[in-house]
């Protein structure tokens, strides 16, 4: 028997880079799946082009494989947001097609960030399939057709496995496909920062086993259903950044154990989809919701060496990076504007 996975695809302005994964996905050497496209109110013409490609209008090219016109046309089920929350759906007619020749398509009303957008995909997949596994997959990245399988596999050899992640590799590294970006990684909380293992090394050089890390990167996470019913969904607080983290550390506190499983491997299209690491909107997210994953999730005291390392350390080091080296003073006031964010605008309880 092979459990049920439902894989969900957050979509927002970026169709070029979902039809992308949504053909490697169909390509996948696994017999029990749902794929579920959740469009974060796109304003371009996402929607349109995703369906040009399920009628078989649109032909993917890529690096990775060839295209299959075999399992063209592809049954869209679509829905918009309050439908697919209320669960008003026709499983028996979606049941009479293969997994690779049917695609549900969510409609949300507005952009929820990566946290809210997949919640919507969670909910109706809990709520009307009824997975044992969903899989959360970014737009931007291309799987490995035994990825899913190799996931799933060591998840159902391990009870206490709550969520698991592939090795990521870049889509494109100075022309290399076989560089890994993230296979797992440890956290320093009184820094803000995580231990990433297997960064930029050859794939080749990793070890085969699986391991217990302390997070998995949110562009590709498999999660057991009892995780979500233990814990939650993303906290949407959020919106984007720290959220995959947050669900990690919340799973790991209720006996859950995080793995990442080497043999599986994705390819992802690094910071293709926020701007980059330099980025005015990735500077705010990313250090405001630093401080509220550590508010939330340690101790005061880790938190309170975290602000003294901030002052002491890394304020200096984002200014020299902004300012004086990429002459970037507008993106420098939105890391500030992060800090003040992050220690002031909001309490988060723990949960």
């Amino acid at each position: 028997m092979f459990p049920r996975v439902s894989i969900i695809i957050l979509n927002w302005n970026g169709w070029m880079d979902t039809v992308e994964c949504l053909e490697s996905v169909y390509r996948i050497d696994y017999p029990s799946y749902d794929v579920i496209v959740v469009d974060n109110a796109s304003q371009d013409e996402s929607i349109e082009e995703i369906k040009e490609y399920a009628q078989g209008k649109l032909k993917v090219k890529s690096k990775f494989f060839d295209y299959n016109p075999k399992n063209k046309p592809i049954k869209v089920f679509e829905l918009d947001e309050e439908e697919a929350l209320k669960g008003k759906f026709n499983r028996p007619l979606y049941e009479k097609y293969d997994p690779d020749r049917r695609i549900i398509l969510i409609k949300n009303r507005d952009n929820y960030g990566y946290a809210g957008g997949n919640n919507v995909g969670i909910k109706f997949a809990l709520g009307v399939l009824n997975p044992k596994y969903v899989l959360i997959l970014n737009p931007d990245t291309v799987v490995d057709p035994f990825m899913v399988r190799g996931l799933v596999g060591t998840a159902e050899k391990d009870k206490k496995a709550g969520i698991l992640g592939p090795a990521v590799l870049y889509y494109d590294y100075n022309g290399r496909i076989d560089v890994v970006d993230f296979v797992g990684a440890f956290l320093i909380p009184w820094k803000g920062k995580e231990i990433r293992l297997g960064y930029r090394r050859p794939y080749s050089s990793l070890p085969k086993s699986p391991r217990e890390v302390d997070k998995i990167e949110g562009s590709c996470m498999l999660v057991s259903k009892e995780v979500f019913h233990n814990i939650g969904l993303f906290d949407e607080n959020f919106f984007c950044y720290w959220e995959e983290t947050d669900l990690c550390i919340r799973a790991k506190k209720m006996g859950f154990t995080i793995l990442v499983v080497p043999t599986a491997k994705i390819w992802h299209k690094i910071s293709t989809s926020t701007g980059g690491y330099l980025g005015d909107f990735f500077t705010y997210h990313f250090y405001r919701n630093k401080f509220w994953f550590l508010r939330k999730n340690y101790p005061k005291s880790a938190f309170v060496a975290h602000v003294v390392y901030v002052i002491l350390y890394e304020a200096p080091f984002k200014f020299a990076q902004l300012v004086l080296k990429h002459r970037k003073p507008k993106t420098f006031l939105k890391y500030l504007k992060a800090l003040r964010d992050g220690l002031f605008k909001l309490t988060l309880s723990p949960i």
